[in-house]
């Protein structure tokens, strides 16, 4: 249905993807927004690690100094898995013939799911390194990853992509690379759902059910959610062009990441148990179990 036949349609709002052209140098919206989500969730990091409310005896085994450390870890985690995630799952082909074109990551094409395997090998490491216990900082960096979802999906409504479905719901938007149909505006579901309802959620497990003492819990929920909200709006967003429709049906590829989540978010919040804290020779940090 073109959009003439419809009574009202929201009217995109066109933002430059450049919010600052100095010289040659342009600094985009995208790259401002993992920055924005990383130090907001580096922030919120701090916050659940140094706050004893949220730990059995008062005691994480994580601390602040930990977090510091672990930056640019899961900076390089986020950066690299999810360009290596976007150029395997989505778009091999075209990278096999200009592999120049992988280092261009200010153009987009970043993927969530190779990102979060990027940050879970980053996590191992870290953690093996510093003998830390490896779920105690996956449920912290779970509970803060939603700043950075949350900030991604506006990026990609400012920058036009990853739109939706034709639809005439009263919120449908005609996109300037969508052709003449107005669509969903899925970014703008996928910001909702994925940053603010699930930090809402995480943020209701660790401080008011006091989840943290329950190694993975936090973690686990967080797959489940987000597997389950991604899996969702993938009904409502038009798959990636140079892939379509998997199997001749109705799958996606983020249908098809997703689907794991929800069995490891399985696993993980059945076999999640409580466990107590206790500093060791007076430096908080050691995992005590029952």
């Amino acid at each position: 249905m073109p959009p003439s036949s419809l009574f009202a349609i929201l009217a995109y709002p066109e933002i430059d993807p450049v919010f600052l052209q100095i010289g040659p140098l342009a600094l985009r919206w995208y790259g401002l927004a993992y920055v924005a989500g990383i130090l907001l969730g580096w922030f919120y990091g701090r916050h659940l690690a140094s706050n004893p409310r949220l730990w059995p005896g008062g005691v994480s085994p994580i601390t602040a100094e930990d977090i510091d450390d672990f930056i640019l870890w899961i900076t390089l985690g986020i950066i690299l898995g999810g360009r290596l995630g976007s150029v395997l799952f989505y778009d091999l082909p075209r990278y096999v013939e200009d592999p120049l074109a992988i280092f261009q990551v200010w153009q987009g094409g970043m993927s969530f799911h190779g990102g979060l395997i990027g940050v879970v090998l980053a996590m191992l490491l870290f953690t093996y390194r510093k003998r830390l216990p490896l779920f105690s900082l996956i449920d912290i960096v779970a509970a803060s990853v939603p700043f950075g979802l949350f900030f991604g999906r506006i990026a990609n409504f400012i920058n036009g992509e990853l739109w939706g479905a034709p639809s005439e719901v009263p919120w449908a938007m005609v996109f300037p690379t969508g052709g003449p149909f107005p669509r969903h505006p899925s970014q703008l579901y996928e910001a909702l759902l994925e940053g603010v309802v699930l930090f809402l959620v995480l943020r209701l497990l660790t401080h008011h059910f006091k989840a943290l003492s329950r190694p993975r819990l936090v973690g686990s929920v967080f797959l489940g959610l987000y597997g389950c909200f991604r899996i969702f709006v993938e009904f409502f967003r038009m798959p990636d062009p140079q892939l379509g429709y998997l199997y001749g049906g109705w799958l996606t590829m983020g249908m098809v990441l997703s689907t794991p989540m929800l069995l490891i978010a399985l696993w993980g919040i059945l076999t999640a148990k409580p466990r107590s804290y206790a500093p060791k020779d007076g430096a908080a940090g050691t995992v005590v179990q029952p």
